[in-house]
């Protein structure tokens, strides 16, 4: 079964940028928390535990994970009679357990466990101690007025990566939970240190696949809404990143597309104009990108084909017929089959309009 998952598709040329943005904000956060773990040297600071006792190199998942979706469970359902666990989601396709075989007489809910998982996640990297405590480490574990905060980006690539493996076994519930907690952590760190560029660009990828989440689950109204949000704080960044620039524009077609199946054509022709725009304007100082430059023919012929079914013959000829010739134009080196392929798939399609 192919997943369909916001990060790795192939419907849209410009779809793959969802998981360019995931990775993004993952390797955002390794940078992150070695800087972390440096300055936690140099001040005294204990680095951050979980309040179970485990740190993000020693922990396996193993027990509150999922051997279906490979995520952390997300409403635990236990098997009857064999007792074996499950994600809801994962095991209600099932008519036999996966890991034993047993039929399944009926699943129950395993409060107990999900509570342990929540309990993980509720304390993943959040605890830290101040320079100037001169408490013991196991004082502090005693402690019973523990404060939670966010002191590293890893808690939000740990999140994201548990999302992304939840949304590949189709599990979306699951991955918009994770991500919801993952926006609300940046959330909080936004209104403590202002609207950082950085913290803008990786809530703005955030925002865009929970707008996929809401789309798989057949939610247009809702992932119009995290889309939009998506392109505010996305906008708030320089346009001098190559990776918010993708992710801007396809945020833009995206709404474009929910616009465009819900037969609104003008506005879904007002955002793939504003996709295109964003691209062109990053064209201009990256006339080399083939990447990009495919991304401007995709928009092209978006917004032609809106054109088209406006009446607006003229300018939908136009527009395909640009995007040929930028097809045409395009020199690729042998090492990028992926993206071969996509320029023969578009110009396929071009030449059906």
């Amino acid at each position: 079964m192919t997943p369909v998952c916001p990060f790795v598709k192939a419907t849209r040329p410009d779809d793959a940028s969802s998981k360019r943005s995931g990775e993004n904000i993952c390797k955002h956060a390794a940078e992150h928390e070695s800087k972390a773990k440096s300055e936690s040297v140099d001040s005294g600071i204990i680095e951050p535990k979980c309040p179970l006792g485990y740190d993000s190199r020693s922990f396996k998942i193993g027990p509150l994970s999922c051997v279906l979706c490979k995520a952390l469970l997300f409403e635990s359902s236990k098997c009857v009679p064999c007792s074996h666990i499950f994600c809801k989601a994962c095991i209600s396709r099932f008519k036999d357990c996966p890991l034993c075989g047993a039929d399944i007489e009926k699943i129950e809910h395993d409060e107990e466990t999900q509570k342990v998982v929540d309990k993980f996640i509720a304390g993943h990297a959040r605890i830290k101690r101040s320079p100037a405590s001169t408490d013991t480490e196991e004082e502090v574990s005693k402690n019973k007025s523990v404060i939670y905060e966010d002191v590293s980006l890893e808690r939000g690539a740990f999140l994201v990566q548990h999302a992304m493996r939840a949304f590949r076994a189709q599990n979306v519930e699951s991955a918009k939970s994770r991500l919801s907690l993952c926006a609300a952590d940046i959330r909080e760190q936004l209104k403590e240190s202002g609207d950082k560029p950085e913290l803008c660009s990786q809530l703005g990828a955030v925002l865009g696949m929970l707008g996929d989440c809401c789309r798989a689950m057949g939610d247009a109204g809702s992932a119009i809404t995290y889309f939009d949000e998506s392109v505010e704080f996305l906008s708030q960044v320089p346009p001098d990143d190559m990776e918010i620039i993708h992710t801007l524009s396809v945020s833009l077609n995206k709404i474009g597309d929910l616009k465009y199946y819900d037969g609104d054509l003008q506005a879904s022709r007002t955002y793939y104009f504003r996709s295109l725009e964003v691209r062109r304007n990053a064209l201009l100082n990256h006339r080399d990108n083939a990447s990009l430059t495919l991304d401007v023919a995709v928009s092209l012929a978006k917004v032609a084909d809106v054109d088209r079914g406006l009446g607006n013959e003229e300018g939908a000829i136009s527009g395909f017929r640009e995007g040929v010739n930028m097809l045409q134009s395009l020199k690729i080196d042998a090492s990028q089959v992926a993206l071969e392929q996509r320029v023969w798939l578009l110009g396929q399609a071009l030449l059906l309009k």
